[in-house]
């Protein structure tokens, strides 16, 4: 550890595991399932935080109307009858210096069944705050608003405005990102406190939700050799698309380690048949598609477009019978920090003068928001509480020792990064 300065020792003395715990319970108990009314609830809920914290407050309305047809909005895969936009910023001159961009909507509970208890009743068990959303990413964002909340008890005084983003979306797309940046909201760093498990993330793939219709011809079971099942020819595609996945992982970025499908390519929905004992002539198959770290959008989407029409072309049915392709849903870039940029390096040293271990640097299988701040120009890594492993899961949760680290290593990073006056 470096010899901390008075003012940042004095900082750090005055992040409080109390209040973060209490704050990460209150955004937990709130259910801000994408698309739904709590989704507002727990965006209004961080911009009265911010508020407290002395931060002046922008929250707005995003223009659903806008973002359904922008050309580079970057799609949606719920319904919602409203979206709320809210940024803090602590004064200071000039741009922001530092933005923490956290969202605050999480994934469905899915089975119930499957859970210990309820999933947005937060519980303290082991050392760890439990339920939904807490590592997936209301605890990192509680620790950018834990750091904030430092400073304010220590008196200390940035030179430079440091910003929260608290945005909606992101697990369907990143819909609160792109109106953040769309409203003019900028900073000259950024850094996302998705869980990191102890790494700095510097990359992230790209991954993009395709559906698929397959025709085939109905008959009646007792004579399915009559027929052409739907059924049967999405299991030849498949195949295929399974070898174009594997050929997709040769040569890939070494941040992604020993991960086996950095740019996966996976089918989470079908639908096919409309009676037991007919051959069904119509399937539906809906996935999600992974883009290589700097391949364009539209590169990745012609590769895939291009092996199914190779496919159906060689297919005795399928030639006559192509496959469609659509785009739906969220369209996640990849993205990355500059290579050599001074933003790793400075929340390394932040992380280890807060009593951490040296942070490994990652890329990330997950699209994130950091593909949209990158390309804004604005230099975005992740680094936060928890580990993405268990996020989507019933069994999600973060280490409360993780939350308090994060929020130290934040407060000293907007010091060093902001300047104090």
């Amino acid at each position: 550890m470096a010899d901390l300065t008075t003012a940042e020792q004095r900082a750090l003395d005055a992040v409080d595991e109390t209040w973060l715990v209490d704050r990460l319970r209150g955004l937990v108990s709130v259910p801000s399932v994408g698309g739904t009314a709590a989704e507002s609830e727990a965006q209004h809920l961080v911009g009265d935080e911010l508020a407290a914290l002395g931060c002046d407050v922008d929250r707005w309305a995003i223009d659903l109307a806008e973002a359904a047809t922008a050309p580079d909005a970057p799609g949606q895969e719920v319904e919602r009858a409203e979206a709320w936009g809210v940024v803090g910023t602590l004064p200071g001159d000039g741009v922001p210096a530092l933005v923490f961009c956290g969202h605050t909507d999480v994934v469905p509970a899915g089975d119930r069944a499957l859970w210990p208890a309820d999933p947005f009743t937060p519980r303290v068990e082991g050392g760890a705050l439990h339920g939904r959303g807490a590592c997936d990413m209301k605890a990192g964002l509680v620790a950018a608003l834990g750091a904030l909340a430092a400073l304010r008890t220590a008196g200390v005084r940035l030179a430079r405005p440091v910003a929260v983003h608290s945005v909606v979306g992101e697990e369907d797309g990143g819909l609160g990102a792109w109106a953040t940046l769309r409203r003019g909201h900028r900073g000259e760093v950024c850094v996302i406190p998705e869980p990191t498990a102890g790494a700095a993330v510097t990359a992230n793939a790209g991954a993009l939700t395709f559906r698929l219709e397959v025709s085939g011809h109905a008959a009646h079971a007792a004579y399915r050799d009559e027929g052409v099942s739907a059924l049967e020819l999405f299991e030849e595609l498949h195949a295929d698309l399974r070898d174009l996945e594997a050929e997709r992982q040769k040569d890939a970025d070494p941040r992604f380690g020993e991960s086996r499908f950095p740019y996966g390519l996976s089918v989470g929905r079908l639908s096919t048949g409309d009676w037991a004992s007919s051959v069904p002539d119509r399937l539906v198959a809906e996935g999600r598609y992974g883009v290589i770290v700097g391949e364009p959008v539209e590169a990745a989407r012609r590769v895939f477009e291009e092996r199914v029409a190779a496919f159906c072309a060689a297919h005795p049915w399928l030639a006559e019978h192509p496959v469609r392709v659509a785009w739906t849903g969220g369209s996640f870039a990849s993205g990355q920090l500059p290579p050599g940029h001074p933003l790793l390096g400075a929340t390394r040293v932040a992380v280890a003068d807060a009593g951490g271990g040296e942070l490994e640097e990652r890329a990330i299988a997950a699209g994130s928001d950091l593909r949209q701040y990158a390309a804004a120009g604005i230099p975005t890594l992740h680094y936060g509480p928890g580990d993405l492993r268990l996020a989507h899961g019933p069994r999600e949760q973060v280490p409360i020792a993780d939350v308090v680290l994060a929020a130290r290593a934040f407060t000293l990073l907007a010091m060093r990064t902001a300047g104090v006056r």
